[in-house]
């Protein structure tokens, strides 16, 4: 299987949506890597995902640049998930959640005891922020405030 080349295709659908040339944050190395100081089988796992998930009942993400985030129950029923994002064609994970927030996923494998037990709450947001300033200064600082809050041991980061 070849690797999606995934750049190139938002480049071209942001281009056919109308917007400008979309600026890719370039890090100047890679991120910090840190061991797991147990084995995942204790671990407390935070999910974290931009895809734009909220519950039925939550308030959906409504624009380019939304910053809010949503905390979803670890309990919330497949069914009740919702999606709004404007920036991906969202038919698939209206079908299927778990295709870009694999909370169901993730409850099975604590179930079969590979992960320890998942946060009370996933954290979503909705990807399609321009401003790479407002996700390092907002949106980053909050989700790790929650993950600490939760008490998360790690954190699967699931982009969209």
């Amino acid at each position: 299987m070849e690797p999606i080349a995934y750049i190139q295709r938002l480049t071209r659908m942001y281009e056919r949506l109308g917007y400008p040339a979309y600026e890719w944050v370039r890090s100047a190395g890679p991120p910090p890597f840190t061991p797991l100081t147990k084995p995942l089988s204790e671990c407390r796992l935070g999910l974290v995902a931009s895809g734009g998930i909220y519950a039925a009942g939550q308030v959906a993400f409504h624009y380019k640049d939304d910053t809010s985030i949503r905390g979803i129950p670890r309990e919330a029923p497949m069914e009740s998930l919702r999606t709004a994002h404007f920036a991906y064609d969202q038919a698939d994970a209206r079908a299927d959640p778990n295709c870009v927030f694999p909370l169901g996923t993730l409850r099975g494998l604590v179930a079969e005891g590979v992960i320890g037990e998942l946060t009370t709450h996933a954290h979503t947001f909705m990807g399609g922020i321009y401003s790479a300033r407002r996700v390092r200064e907002e949106v980053a600082p909050a989700l790790v405030e929650r993950l600490r809050d939760e008490r998360a041991d790690i954190a699967l980061l699931v982009p969209v």
